[in-house]
């Protein structure tokens, strides 16, 4: 039986109301509940829309206003470009994977960092220094398997699409590159 989200109601005044603390809360309050894995769900107390999306983006943006931005400006140009292409479906698929990936990798680096220093934590330098030492070779291993994948689920949307676009194009009786595969061409 799985439990139902968090709920967060925002009201016109623009706070946000914790249904479960009964507790007005903000934009801190509700990222320590992403860091927490918290599942909740932010509605407009008015209207009922889901707003949880918008009230994300809005710490992200906050987030990179703080000083350490993640993006850089040209990557969220690119970014801004795939909205409206043919591309946004398959490009949101293509990080969210990527992103499962290497969150998938971190907790994999975490696991081994507690079972070489225990629970000790990075607070022990020495110890925490010899663990990175002797994970070098391994890390640079996990990040080439990232690569890799990447690579590949990259080229899978490319070969997704040029499949696709035979397939639609087939139907007109003008040849273009690749229509047909014996390399006939008029």
């Amino acid at each position: 039986m799985s439990e139902k989200p968090r709920l967060i109601k925002k009201y016109p005044n623009r706070r946000l109301y914790d249904t479960k603390t009964s507790a007005y809360i903000t934009l801190v309050d509700v990222k320590d509940l992403v860091l927490q894995h918290e599942d909740f769900s932010v509605i407009d107390a008015k209207t009922g829309e889901d707003l949880t999306r918008s009230i994300l983006l809005q710490i992200i943006l906050e987030e990179e206003a703080g000083g350490s931005p993640m993006f850089s400006a040209d990557i969220l140009a690119q970014m801004i470009r795939f909205y409206g292409n043919a591309m946004q479906g398959m490009m949101g698929k293509y990080l969210e994977s990527n992103v499962k990936v290497f969150t998938d990798m971190q907790s994999k680096l975490k696991e081994q960092a507690r079972s070489v220093i225990g629970e000790s934590g990075p607070g022990n330098q020495e110890l925490w220094t010899q663990f990175l030492n002797f994970q070098g070779p391994a890390m640079q291993n996990m990040l080439g398997t990232y690569v890799d994948q990447s690579r590949k689920m990259f080229q899978q949307m490319q070969d997704n699409m040029q499949e696709q676009t035979r397939k639609m194009m087939s139907g007109f009786p003008y040849p273009f590159p690749g229509a047909d595969k014996g390399g006939d061409k008029k």
